[in-house]
């Protein structure tokens, strides 16, 4: 007689062996960037402004590899396109709920005012947008550009607010931040594949898509500088900028991405998709810390 327990059991050992080798992954890729960085002659103990520098730029090149899936995908149909809303969609939820788990743990209040701030933020740069008439990205016009520009200024506020923790994480020691940097440079290839999914199916190439998904990151190098300098001074802001990236992020979601999706193919489907990206995003995401 099969043991009913049996399938559960072994879901629970693939998942298992499934952390081990994330754990394995991650250790190798630390071991990797402290080859590197000690390669450019930084000291292998302390941390310098140099080191953080190339960390944080490691950090954001990695965002422009989320765009190589769509190499090899069809785009143009009207259920690409709600297929790609749906995924960014699911990638941006759970990078919400890091956001705001992160910055809880500085300051709760700091983080639900940086929500408010955030959606009031963007909702006032979608009037801008609107009160501009149409606005063009290369060969993307309309209100496919305004989407456009739109995610890319959400993920670059979400940006600067890693690059400050970059730089916090490097005030702590090598050990730390070089942790940290590989987090968020894994953290940063699905939402470079955010970005990509709302780029690429309303006209832009894949290289261009790359090219801005880099672009959204580039706070990083430039920030995480000079909060690992003045960590006192930038550790009380980052909360609330972790709680303004999380906050547009949201009003993103649920204003253009889900409505949009839900219109061009069943509601049923856009679920589905926005729960398995959500959760494959969230147990990375999890795994990493």
């Amino acid at each position: 007689m099969t043991d009913p327990s049996a399938p559960a059991e072994e879901a629970a050992g693939a998942l298992a062996a499934f952390a081990a080798a994330v754990d394995q992954g991650v250790a190798a890729l630390r071991h990797g960037l402290s080859a590197f960085v000690d390669a450019l002659g930084f000291a292998p103990d302390e941390p310098t402004v140099w080191l953080v520098f190339v960390a944080a730029m490691i950090t954001a090149v990695a965002t422009g590899f989320g765009a190589l899936p769509l190499l090899w995908s069809k785009a143009g149909t009207a259920r690409w396109l709600a297929i790609g809303n749906a995924v960014a969609a699911g990638l941006m939820l759970a990078a919400c709920y890091s956001l705001i788990t992160e910055g809880f743990a500085f300051s709760p209040l700091r983080t639900l005012a940086g929500l408010l701030l955030g959606v009031v933020g963007i909702v006032a740069a979608n009037k801008l947008l609107h009160s501009h008439g149409e606005v063009s990205i290369g060969d993307v016009r309309g209100a496919d550009a305004r989407k456009i520009l739109l995610i890319v200024g959400i993920m670059t506020a979400h940006s600067a607010a890693e690059g400050v923790g970059v730089g916090v994480a490097y005030g702590g020691g090598r050990e730390l931040g070089d942790f940290i940097t590989i987090a968020i440079a894994l953290h940063n290839v699905p939402e470079g594949l955010a970005i990509s999914l709302i780029m690429v199916p309303r006209g832009a190439t894949v290289l261009r898509a790359a090219l801005w998904s880099v672009f959204s990151s580039l706070p990083q190098p430039l920030l995480a500088v000079p909060a690992f300098l003045f960590v006192l001074t930038f550790e009380p802001w980052l909360p609330v900028g972790l709680g303004i990236a999380a906050g547009a992020m949201l009003w993103m979601v649920f204003s253009e991405l889900l409505p949009e999706a839900s219109e061009m193919t069943k509601s049923e489907t856009v679920g589905v998709i926005v729960t398995v990206a959500f959760t494959l995003m969230l147990g990375v995401t999890l795994m990493l810390q």
